[in-house]
């Protein structure tokens, strides 16, 4: 039989059966897998130096030890490696991280209003971030001005924000400042515009329902009747 005959008899690789069919006598063969195994013998002890302290990256440590002159695989590294990888106790797991969702929570409502726990994790948070510090005392400090209503501060915020704000904020300073004299309004007098809303809301509505099925004068009829 052929080589790859007998490779798809046996379910073995081409090269394995070549070398295989090619050994004279089975020393060879295990002259060769000797071989192999072997190639790793000179460079444990670089590696069990290496891997006790704390360099257990089998990628880092084959780079390493191929300046040595290996001339083998990461993976043969890989598999001598995970015997020493099982043997160490399992590291314990830190408090997991919290999401984008329960951060932004944290920093935008009002502190009363978290639980014991949620300041406890805000804490941690802003101890590890001076950046994330910063964001939460600018919002914090919007905040404030929505609502005592110091529209008159404002312009001081936004300075602060081009001086010390992450990208986002100075964004939104950005769109502020395109309608200042109606945002520093809105921030100081007592008035608001969601009634006017709610009866644009309704006109649309009707306007809806009416879409393809009514002309102009029934749409009058029912925003003067609905009112």
């Amino acid at each position: 039989m052929s080589i790859s005959a007998i490779g798809r008899k046996l379910s073995l690789d081409r090269r394995t059966v070549r070398r295989f069919a090619r050994a004279s006598e089975v020393e060879e063969l295990l002259t060769k897998a000797e071989c192999r195994a072997s190639l790793l013998d000179e460079f444990k002890p670089h590696l069990h130096e290496r891997f006790n302290a704390g360099c257990t990256d089998a990628a880092r440590l084959t780079r390493e030890i191929a300046l040595l002159g290996y001339r083998g695989s990461d993976k043969t590294v890989r598999r001598y490696l995970q015997p020493l990888r099982s043997a160490l106790n399992p590291l314990s797991s830190g408090p997991a991280s919290p999401s984008v969702r329960q951060a932004t929570g944290w920093l935008t409502r009002h502190p009363d209003r978290l639980t014991a726990d949620e300041r406890t994790g805000l804490d941690a948070l802003l101890e590890r971030s001076p950046a994330l510090a910063t964001t939460r005392e600018l919002v914090h400090d919007f905040a404030e001005i929505m609502i005592e209503r110091r529209g008159s501060d404002l312009g001081a915020w936004m300075t602060a924000v081009d001086t010390k704000g992450d990208r986002a904020l100075r964004s939104f300073v950005t769109g502020l400042r395109r309608d200042l004299d109606a945002v520093t309004a809105g921030l100081t007098l007592p008035y608001s515009s969601g009634p006017v809303e709610g009866h644009i809301n309704r006109i649309k509505m009707l306007k809806r329902q009416m879409y393809g099925r009514a002309n102009l004068d029934l749409l009058r009829k029912r925003v003067i009747h609905t009112v």
